[in-house]
């Protein structure tokens, strides 16, 4: 398990707390999936119990594993992919506000968030492997 130690560098706090944040929405979309579809603003269809499988299949096992997997081995490369996984995020949402007119204060909050959180394991991940 990863040691928190006080004088790690301040890199790897914003790294580490990116990770933390994953790993806290992946355990949001396992386990309760209803409210993570309501904070998202999504609604299941009546009747397609395969929606919240979605969520805690794909959504879940991805941020929860990527997180995971990040602090366990603490390794350049996984906070690379951390932080491009959440860059990716930021660019699908800019892409649908851009395509499906989604220019709403959501979705310029939501890609603050992801561009934040995925800054910190870009960073980190940059400078530990160079």
């Amino acid at each position: 398990m990863q040691e928190v130690i006080i004088n790690e560098p301040a890199g790897e706090w914003f790294a580490l707390a990116s990770a933390y944040i994953t790993i806290g929405f992946g355990l949001i979309l396992l386990l309760a999936p209803r409210k993570a579809f309501k904070i998202l603003r999504l609604r299941t269809a009546e009747g397609v119990p395969e929606a919240l499988s979605e969520s805690r299949a794909t959504m879940a096992g991805f941020y929860f594993g990527v997180g995971i997997l990040a602090i366990l081995f603490s390794q350049p490369l996984l906070w690379l992919t951390l932080g491009a996984s959440w860059a990716f995020t930021a660019l699908g949402r800019l892409v649908s506000i851009i395509v499906d007119r989604g220019n709403t204060r959501f979705n310029w909050i939501s890609i603050a968030m992801e561009a934040a959180l995925a800054a910190g394991p870009l960073i980190y991940g940059y400078t530990a492997l160079f």
